[in-house]
């Protein structure tokens, strides 16, 4: 085998799937896409807000089940795991993840494309299960959000291979739990708490009062050094210098550290490398930015040439595309 080719948050976007993996080399053999020499890896967020969420988690599914794939969870297919299941009557609440209405907004699309086949809904919240929160290949790594080996480490001792069960999925959503601690660190990453009273209206709709920092900083001062989202920091936030507790929140990955691949980010515009040995393949699919993959052949220095991506078209909602296959 050649290498992998990874591929950030499809959200929802089926079509654009199809197209970056026929763009990659890939081809539809027994309604599969398969590549003679090479592996795709899934960093999660299947789900949520794009036009063909089953056409993207059905396409995803059949790869992995045939071995022509891998895939790690996203806080998306978490959050709709949560969403789904029943609280044990000591936690106080009917569901794991409260169906407010912020919360279900997010998974609306989600739900509205599976209200029709809620056997094959049933099956999907099954498959999230077996999906792993993080890969180690040893020549790389994959996590959908950060990489904190203490927490990788910590995860292992309880599920081995990162594959959670039942009482740890009930376990995580109780913030005092190690289990929380996995879930909001490695498929959501560290978020850095606004000062009060400041809000961010993000592009995506949401008022936020915290903000998405990276780890891979050397020695970083200012929360300028660590912010990673596409919305600004309000006024002159990023001059505020990281106190000790918020330094103590961030993990650090070495440039002596194997490839790392994540997700999650929304970064924007054309693909790059943020360090040497991270690549954020995350660049906003949904929002009719790009789907990115990166073509990795056993590179120790990743190279910013080796991304691939597809524009995602404003009109993928509304035209039928020839290389759609029909699940039902």
């Amino acid at each position: 085998m050649e290498g992998y080719d990874l591929i950030g948050d499809v959200h929802g976007c089926g079509a654009t799937l199809a197209a970056l993996l026929e763009r990659l080399g890939y081809h539809q053999r027994g309604g599969v896409y398969r590549h003679p020499r090479r592996r795709v890896v899934f960093l999660g967020d299947l789900i949520d807000r794009g036009p063909r969420i089953r056409l993207a988690v059905n396409i995803a599914r059949r790869m992995v089940e045939e071995g022509e794939a891998h895939i790690v969870m996203g806080n998306h297919e978490y959050n709709a795991l949560a969403y789904c299941h029943r609280a044990p009557r000591q936690h106080g609440r009917e569901w794991l993840r409260e169906h407010s209405p912020r919360h279900n907004r997010v998974i609306k699309e989600t739900l509205d494309q599976y209200r029709d086949h809620p056997a094959e809904w049933d099956e999907t919240l099954s498959w999230f299960m077996e999906m792993p929160l993080y890969l180690d290949f040893g020549e790389l790594r994959v996590v959908h959000a950060c990489w904190d080996q203490t927490l990788v480490d910590a995860l292992n001792r309880e599920c081995p291979g990162g594959v959670i069960d039942e009482p740890f999925l009930q376990q995580s959503v109780a913030p005092d739990t190690l289990a929380y601690r996995i879930f909001d660190r490695l498929t959501r990453g560290v978020h850095l708490p606004l000062p009060p009273g400041v809000e961010i209206h993000s592009g995506d709709g949401f008022t936020r009062r915290s903000f998405r920092a990276h780890f891979w900083a050397r020695e970083p001062r200012t929360w300028g050094d660590v912010i990673f989202q596409p919305d600004n920091l309000p006024d002159d936030l990023e001059e505020r210098e990281l106190k000790a507790d918020e330094h103590a929140r961030l993990p650090h990955y070495g440039l002596d550290q194997p490839p790392l691949f994540i997700g999650h980010y929304w970064c924007e515009g054309i693909p790059a490398l943020p360090t040497a040995n991270i690549a954020c393949l995350d660049y906003s699919a949904v929002k009719f930015g790009r789907l990115v993959a990166y073509r990795w052949s056993g590179e120790e220095r990743l190279d910013a040439n080796h991304f691939v991506w597809v524009r995602v078209p404003q009109e993928e909602a509304a035209r039928p595309r020839p290389w759609e296959i029909d699940f039902d």
